[in-house]
């Protein structure tokens, strides 16, 4: 073994756990913040000029004032727990304005073939996000 620790770091790999959290660019943070949270189950867990926090048990995203580039990430995807979850996040996201892709056929497969089932919208700084049921058909 390579170091006194007792680990061979030649050989271990990281192991990713739950996402701490996420920062994304954008516009106006405050702005950002009040779209999130009148779509989404989201508090405010820490502010300050130029960035804040928003949380649930499951995520936290860190919106921070910036230059949007969407072309950094295709898409972030959160699990929902089943397909009546999902048909109660569209009709909840077309409630408040949220353009979803796909007008008419918003709920499809993830990928050709795929069992995962989801849908597709983007938030005002052009991110685009996906909500999904894992084998949900």
């Amino acid at each position: 073994m390579p170091f006194e620790s007792g680990y061979d770091t030649a050989r271990m790999k990281v192991h990713l756990g739950t996402v701490g959290h996420f920062g994304l660019a954008v516009r106006d943070p405050m702005r950002s913040a009040k779209w999130w949270q009148e779509s989404f189950d989201l508090e405010t867990i820490f502010e300050g000029d130029d960035y804040i926090g928003l949380s649930n048990d499951d995520v936290t995203i860190v919106l921070a004032k910036g230059t949007p580039d969407p072309s950094t990430i295709d898409h972030m995807s959160f699990h929902l727990p089943d397909m009546t979850a999902l048909r109660a996040a569209l009709d909840s996201l077309k409630q408040h304005g949220v353009a979803i892709e796909d007008p008419g056929d918003e709920i499809g497969p993830e990928a050709e073939g795929s069992k995962n089932m989801g849908l597709w919208f983007h938030d005002p700084d052009g991110y685009r996000w996906e909500l999904s049921v894992q084998g949900g058909r």
